[in-house]
């Protein structure tokens, strides 16, 4: 268990701790002078057996001095249990009210209230210490705490307190860290003989070992995240092989500088990584508050270890506001008793609704906003945020991270409020099944994992208690999914505009698929469409010939004269191999008029029966699946580059920059600069020898 002590300034915070511990926290020569702690300290006390995280309690002593806030808020982040002190000579004071507010508005709602300097006080003024503190948490998260009458410097009322706090640590849940990627939220950095850089912070989420990599995030402006080795690790104080998600832990780093790391950035597993500079919460704007919150408000946002400038855009409001008095309740449960109704429907339905036209908070009132910052920072979905005023002098709101990587367009319409109310939910699983079903272009997969923390191996199992009905697979698991009421209702429009191509372009066999894509659905991702068309190809719905699309009944069919010129060009062109043949040498050849030729070789094509891979040159299908095949084996790093393809097909150079623009016109490649990408989810030309009609599936893939 991780303890944060919380309490205005010279109350006796790091002499409680000391005495708890035996350990003086503030060793800053500056802190020894004055006698008021700066910089956070940290001590640890063993808790016996049947303690969770080794038997340890970790200590964050923050300082109180009101100038400080922004340090006490990045030592709070994490904690499992606040102790709030108050002195008995002094009674509640501003920073006593403060951190009491910032710890509500962080959610952490286990904690202990020590009421120090008993000694120097009558038992009359600790009796009324004692109502002044019940009546301080009255309706926050700390309003059944124990309150414990202490004197760190006679020992008085010590041994109770260790005591309470060692049952505490035996009573608290064990955080879970299956399937979430580890993180670490940096409020510490120095740099030891023979250990080299060394990061100390709360572990969110995850587990690490020696050995493992981590990235530092956010990177330098314009560049990547830089990457760092595990060589040694402390667990609450302790050498460990391992550490997880609720320690203090301390991890020695190769392959980093000291002066490259900064207090608020986060050690993370290369698959969660991820970085922002627009987060959509749920907030709740203070009731102490005289003014509505609207868009456009300066604030601090405090998230993590790390305090960053920006705005705020309100999105929604919950139609119901909560009743709260001097100090704002803890956020609901994510998940809990939301829905999405508009206008005066919202306001009749009594419960927690949102109404969707909302440009304002009212004091108390909690909704959906769009933090806008000035920097980027690392966050993560579930991840606690507090406001400060544009002075920093103030707590204006707290709130939960529901999307780290927020669009910047279309943030206020009905659908993307729907998207984020089932983002309220409480587990991923739980999110992404909500998600699905209201997200009409389908949920880019590797995104919200790594926005939800999700580890790469816990992936597929996150999809499938999810449940979707378009899934498209990438190099890292799945890619892509779309939600089967989605998935149904993009089939039906999909099929209506290639009936209506058909209606109106009877000639043609039917559009490609990049057209077909842009007729119906041309903001999906391409390949969430790519897995739609297989979808519907597999079902019978479309048939696919070469790089067309047309209904079942909608066929080119072949006359007596295109027949008999098919069988005079094919030996022609099946004997070309890679080169090709141009439609006047098949012509030539065949002996017939260049233009009946040209005709038959593009109903030919059309249905599939060849395939055309520029202006009058013509492949046989057994031919393209060859170069396919040895594009495929071309790539470097995923990347096939013109000259590496030419070399192994044998081409020429201008024919194997002709073929592989012709794979990326049908789905195979995708040009990226000089480069053409291998698409991982097209299966385009692969075993299509296994049945004489599997190239017309396979084509399904063409983009």
């Amino acid at each position: 268990m991780i303890v944060g002590t919380a309490g205005h300034i010279d109350h006796g915070k790091t002499t409680l701790v000391k005495a708890l511990t035996g350990v003086d926290t503030d060793r800053l020569p500056e802190e020894k002078r004055r006698g008021i702690s700066i910089a956070l300290g940290y001590a640890f006390m063993d808790a016996g057996a049947g303690a969770n995280e080794g038997g340890r309690i970790g200590f964050v002593d923050v300082p109180g001095h009101e100038r400080l806030v922004h340090t006490m808020l990045s030592g709070a982040t994490g904690i499992d249990h606040a102790l709030l002190l108050v002195a008995a000579d002094d009674g509640v004071m501003p920073q006593t009210r403060e951190h009491l507010a910032l710890l509500t508005l962080l959610g952490i709602a286990r904690g202990t209230i020590a009421l120090t300097k008993c000694d120097r006080v009558e038992a009359a003024l600790r009796a009324q210490r004692r109502e002044e503190v019940r009546a301080l948490v009255a309706g926050t998260p700390l309003a059944d705490a124990a309150v414990f009458e202490v004197a760190a410097t006679t020992g008085e009322g010590v041994r109770e307190l260790r005591e309470h706090l060692i049952a505490e640590a035996k009573a608290l849940p064990p955080r879970g860290v299956g399937g979430r990627g580890f993180r670490l939220a940096v409020d510490r950095v120095f740099s030891l003989a023979g250990v080299g850089t060394v990061c100390t912070g709360t572990a969110h989420a995850g587990e690490v070992a020696i050995g493992d990599e981590l990235l530092l995030l956010p990177p330098a402006p314009g560049q990547s995240p830089r990457r760092g080795r595990v060589r040694s690790l402390h667990a609450q104080n302790e050498p460990a092989e391992r550490a997880r998600a609720g320690q203090r832990v301390a991890i020695g780093l190769a392959g980093l500088e000291k002066d490259e790391v900064e207090r608020g950035q986060w050690l993370a597993a290369p698959e969660i990584a991820q970085w922002t500079d627009r987060i959509d919460a749920r907030l709740r704007w203070s009731a102490e508050e005289s003014r509505a919150l609207r868009s456009g408000l300066p604030v601090h946002v405090h998230v993590g270890a790390e305090a960053v400038t920006g705005s705020v855009a309100v999105l929604g409001r919950f139609g119901t506001a909560q009743a709260a008095g001097p100090h704002p309740c803890p956020l609901p449960q994510a998940g809990e008793g939301v829905s999405l109704v508009a206008g005066a429907e919202a306001e009749r339905s009594g419960g927690t609704s949102l109404a969707v036209a909302a440009e304002a908070l009212q004091p108390g009132e909690e909704g959906l906003v769009q933090l806008v910052l000035h920097r980027p920072v690392g966050a993560w979905a579930g991840d606690r945020v507090v406001l400060r005023d544009a002075a920093a002098t103030r707590a204006l709101a707290g709130g939960v991270v529901l999307d780290p990587q927020a669009p910047a367009r279309y943030r206020r319409t009905p659908q993307r409020l729907a998207e984020l109310v089932a983002l309220t939910a409480d587990a991923p699983a739980t999110r992404l099944a909500g998600l699905l079903a209201q997200a009409p272009m389908g949920v880019d997969l590797a995104r919200f994992a790594a926005g939800q923390g999700v580890a790469r191996d816990a992936r597929e199992a996150l999809l499938a208690a999810a449940g979707a009905s378009t899934v498209v697979p990438g190099a890292d698991g799945p890619a892509w999914a779309l939600g089967a009421s989605q998935t149904t209702l993009w089939e039906g429009v999909a099929l209506a505009r290639l009936a209506r191509y058909h209606e109106d372009q009877a000639e043609e066999l039917g559009p490609d698929l990049a057209r077909w894509r842009r007729l119906a659905a041309p903001r999906m991702a391409e390949p969430l469409w790519h897995a739609l068309v297989r979808r519907m190809a597999a079902g019978g719905q479309v048939a696919i010939s070469g790089a067309s699309a047309h209904l079942p009944a909608h066929g080119v069919q072949l006359s007596a004269l295109d027949e008999r010129l098919a069988q005079k060009v094919m030996p022609r062109l099946l004997a070309a191999g890679f080169e090709g043949a141009w439609a006047r040498d098949l012509a030539k050849d065949a002996h017939e008029p260049e233009a009946l030729v040209r005709t038959t070789l593009a109903r030919l094509s059309q249905r599939g029966e060849l395939f055309q891979v520029v202006k009058d040159l013509y492949y046989a299908p057994a031919a393209v699946q060859e170069l396919a095949r040895i594009a495929r084996a071309s790539a470097v790093g995923g990347d096939v580059t013109a000259g590496t393809f030419r070399d192994r097909s044998g081409l020429g150079r201008k024919r194997a920059i002709q073929v592989l623009e012709f794979f990326d016109k049908l789905g195979v490649l995708r040009r990226v600069g000089d480069a053409h990408r291998l698409r991982t989810d097209s299966r385009l030309f692969i075993d299509d020898h296994e049945g004489g009609g599997a190239i017309l599936g396979h084509a399904a893939e063409t983009a």
